[in-house]
């Protein structure tokens, strides 16, 4: 395991200040409630929960060999799959649109 890697790991308990997760075995780790979400975290159980797996990002060691984890970039990986978009008009307001600002844009040359 190295720094950037994605994991998995088990909510083991939750303090104000973060979560507590095992990643395995021998591997420990704290998701700091500042890597909960970007935006306000009033409560790190609006976000997961005790016993909950999930999916982290290893944002590095320190000299116990705990890891340093974050939940919201994790979520970030996943919110970038695809998806299908129909657009209903097309370019065809643009193509109605463009002749009269090519000619008010040409008005305010003169």
């Amino acid at each position: 395991m190295k720094k950037g890697d994605l994991v998995k790991g088990r909510v083991t308990s939750i303090k104000p200040y973060g979560a507590f997760v095992k990643i395995n075995e021998e591997t420990d780790g704290l998701i700091h409630i500042s890597e909960i979400s970007d935006g306000f975290v009033r409560s790190v159980e609006d976000f997961i929960n005790v016993g909950d797996v999930i999916d982290l990002i290893v944002l590095g060691f320190n000299k116990d060999n705990k890891v340093s984890l974050s939940y919201k970039k994790a979520q970030l990986n996943r919110k970038k799959k695809y998806q299908q978009i129909d657009l209903k008009s097309g370019f065809k307001p643009l193509e109605e649109k463009l002749p009269s600002w090519i000619a008010e844009y040409s008005k305010g040359k003169n």
